[in-house]
């Protein structure tokens, strides 16, 4: 069978359908009374009710069911810093993957600035419109201070997806694969390569579901508390991570190391280092759209558990099986923050949804049923 062109045929359909997204109206407008309904003098009434009370936007407006993906198109999937406009099919993109799975409006932002100050003041100046705010493809470190700042200065949930998406789904693929080797959280000893924002919000999550030793590895090399080249965040994970206090490279790091996750750059881990790891090793090779190391070599090197961010392979660590349930789950429940606790029970649910977890199986599809509704439960039921 041959092999789809994909980029020919995303380059056809885009130009063909101008875009992935359109507005629709909800109300009738046929009729004189249809106008006077939807529009003057009859809006004028929610309106009232919503100066005395602002929470009533939830009942007569869109807000309840409505999400800003907002980008400064400085991270982009694997392409880098390509800015706001180049951003705009990947946050259309994210706006259908809302609609289908949990059936969220959302709407795409490209912001035309990269100042963290800057775009801080925009999204808040924005807020009012929405229900929620999805953060995506903001480069780090500034994706941190963003987010942190827009949590505690707004009074609806923020999520940046890169970092928390990720993570959530990472765990529920490292809950099954628990079940199927019989390792315990509190025993693995884990290899993070990469210091970005997925990597960092991986680092935090897994601490608090129970992880007690992470090695983190970022382009120079081991994360440790004497290195005098690190940011704030490293500066961070240093104080975190690292219990041993090791040095050198990754092929130091990982030698007696259970896990690796990979979110850095393609090949840059080798059949060598997965042979010094110990019995059953987990493998997560999560770059795009290169990983660390392909799944075959992977394999051929003795990792019995093997999970990548692509599709064409088994146990794609998608995102998509984490935020359009989150949202759904904090919009139904009006969760102004969204919590780590949550989070750990999205990856549970995402991990329960798969009844019986096999070698090939740790993840469900983004297409198997009923994985957005189990995730918005989880946030349901912590409000």
């Amino acid at each position: 069978m041959a092999k789809k062109d994909y980029a020919k045929l995303a380059i056809e359909a885009h130009k063909k359908s101008r875009g992935k997204i359109s507005v629709e109206a909800k109300m009738p407008l046929e009729t004189k009374d249809d106008l006077s309904i939807a529009y003057t003098p009859g809006v004028a009434k929610p309106c009232e009710e919503i100066a005395e009370n602002k929470e009533k936007a939830y009942d007569y407006t869109s807000k309840g069911n409505l999400v800003a993906v907002v980008s400064d198109g400085s991270a982009v999937l694997g392409l880098g810093n390509i800015g706001p406009e180049a951003a705009l099919p990947v946050m259309e993109g994210k706006a259908v993957l809302f609609k289908k799975f949990a059936d969220v409006d959302a709407v795409p932002i490209v912001l035309d600035t990269q100042d963290t100050e800057e775009i801080i003041h925009a999204v808040k100046m924005i807020a009012p419109t929405f229900g929620g705010i999805n953060l995506e493809d903001i480069s780090a470190p500034r994706c941190f201070e963003i987010e942190d700042r827009l949590k505690a200065e707004l009074p609806i949930p923020v999520f940046h997806d890169d970092q928390h998406g990720t993570a959530i789904v990472t765990l529920a693929a490292m809950y099954n694969a628990a079940k199927i080797t019989g390792k315990k959280f509190k025993d693995l000893d884990i290899v993070i390569n990469g210091a970005g924002a997925a990597g960092v919000a991986i680092v935090e999550l897994l601490f608090e579901a129970g992880v007690h030793e992470v090695i983190m590895c970022d382009s120079k090399g081991i994360i440790h508390k004497d290195r005098d080249d690190l940011n704030p965040v490293k500066e961070k994970m240093a104080e975190m991570t690292n219990n041993s206090r090791r040095t050198g490279g990754l092929e130091d790091a990982i030698a007696d190391a259970d896990v690796f996750i990979g979110v850095s750059a393609p090949g840059v881990l080798t059949q060598d280092m997965i042979k010094t790891m110990k019995g059953d090793p987990w493998i997560f090779a999560m770059a795009n759209p290169i990983p660390e190391i392909m799944p075959h070599e992977a394999k051929e090197a003795g990792a019995s558990i093997i999970a990548t961010g692509r599709s064409d392979f088994p146990n794609q660590i998608n995102n998509v099986l984490a935020f359009p349930g989150l949202f759904r789950g904090a919009l139904d429940a009006r969760v102004s923050n969204l919590t780590t606790k949550m989070f750990i029970d999205a990856a549970k649910a995402i991990a329960d949804s798969v009844k019986e977890p096999t070698p090939d199986k740790i993840i469900p599809s983004p297409f198997d049923e009923g994985v957005p509704e189990l995730v918005a439960k989880a946030i349901k039921d912590n409000r």
